[in-house]
């Protein structure tokens, strides 16, 4: 705030002084209030209860496993092979925190998965090569470059641009069985493969090679021109004809029904076009992820404490499981978002994220040192309509709360 002292003539000196003071107070406040130092404080001490959690969960796990979930009637961690869209979670997790607290032993048991996970590297088989190896390799890369994880990382999108469909514009997501609603001339794109696209991008910055660049610039292009609806919540899944990119079908699948906002997908959209404008600087993807943030936010079924229903149209509202997964995605999604927008809107997307955490750090949603299977976040939403992970923790929940809560640090 500029105030021209000279223009005030009547004000005595020490008037002046005593707004100098004032205004320096209210500037001071805003940027540390009581409430942020709070939620600083208790950032630091999730993040000591990961690191606790996640040495726990590598004591459960033989060579090969990865933590998907844990059901608490039979005290069962569940795992998954490499082959999973989820087995880079748990890597990228440990390196999150190593490098937030410098502990070896977190370092040790990521790089501990690292001989068993690189296979993947080679997988034609699906979409989510970048959840698999960018969210694992690539955080590794960043705190330690080595050749070997370069080559994995360029391997990987080597792999995933195969899935690349030239008659759609998109990357194929899963491949066509009657299971995924696809017959077999026909291509899956789901809103999820947003995120995989933060792969292409390193692959095109490391090695120049514009095939990476571009597909993923289609693949986003066709996704804004389709999956949306007027109001900017999106479709799960859109079925197109290969022969011609026509769109068959708009689908909804994890959600309540076809025409629903499922609450994680509306997640991925957000998260995915922020990482395209972080990527590009193309203001049509800034501008498609705040619309997507402004649909999330302005939503009449959104809570108080921003926590989404699993579905935002799900037909039980308020008695409906909320999605403390979507929730963590949105806050890291809308802390980087708010750094990209103008003051009025960044205020509102950190705002929210801030809330957000606030309330995924209270006993409600947080596991104690122990509890949990050894996982952070309680009471996620996996795939509701299949009775699939419903109010259970999940690997991509802790991920996404814990890089929100490392770049919530960071922004202060």
């Amino acid at each position: 705030m500029h105030i021209n002292f000279y223009a005030l003539p009547s004000m005595k000196n020490t008037s002046i002084l005593l707004l100098c003071f004032l205004i320096a107070s209210c500037q001071k406040i805003k940027k540390e209030t009581p409430n942020e130092n709070h939620l600083i404080t208790k950032i630091d001490q999730t993040i000591k209860t990961a690191a606790y959690q996640y040495k726990f969960l590598g004591k459960q796990l033989k060579t090969g496993e990865y933590p998907k979930t844990y059901d608490s009637n039979k005290d069962s961690l569940i795992v998954s092979n490499s082959g999973w869209w989820c087995s880079g979670f748990y890597p990228g997790s440990l390196l999150y925190l190593y490098e937030e607290l410098k502990d070896e032993k977190l370092l040790a048991l990521a790089e501990s998965t690292f001989d068993d996970l690189k296979k993947e590297q080679y997988n034609t088989f699906t979409h989510d090569l970048g959840f698999m190896m960018f969210c694992s390799f690539g955080h590794a890369n960043r705190l330690n470059p080595k050749t070997e994880y370069e080559t994995i990382l360029v391997q990987s999108a080597e792999s995933l641009i195969t899935r690349y469909v030239p008659s759609v514009n998109a990357i194929r997501s899963w491949d066509s069985h009657p299971l995924n609603h696809a017959k077999k001339d026909e291509v899956v794109v789901i809103i999820d493969n947003m995120m995989n696209l933060e792969l292409l991008f390193w692959a095109y910055e490391f090695t120049q090679d514009k095939r990476f660049y571009d597909i993923a610039i289609k693949h986003a292009n066709t996704t804004i021109k389709n999956h949306f609806r007027p109001d900017n919540s999106s479709y799960h899944q859109l079925i197109y004809a290969e022969s011609d990119g026509a769109v068959k079908a708009k689908i909804t699948a994890q959600g309540t029904g076809d025409e629903s906002a499922w609450a994680r997908g509306q997640a991925w959209g957000l998260y995915g076009y922020t990482l395209m404008y972080r990527s590009t600087k193309d203001p049509i993807y800034l501008e498609q992820a705040q619309k997507i943030a402004d649909f999330i936010i302005n939503h009449s079924n959104l809570p108080k404490n921003k926590i989404p229903y699993w579905d935002f149209n799900a037909p039980n509202i308020p008695h409906e499981e909320r999605d403390s997964s979507a929730a963590a995605i949105m806050a890291s999604a809308l802390i980087e978002l708010s750094s990209f927008s103008s003051e009025k809107s960044a205020a509102v997307y950190f705002n929210t994220a801030r809330t957000i955490l606030n309330e995924l750090l209270t006993d409600k949603y947080l596991a104690k040192k122990g509890e949990n299977g050894g996982f952070l976040l309680k009471h996620g939403v996996g795939h509701k309509p299949a009775n699939s992970e419903v109010d259970v923790p999940l690997s991509y929940g802790d991920y996404y709360l814990i890089e929100a809560m490392i770049r919530f640090k960071n922004s202060i």
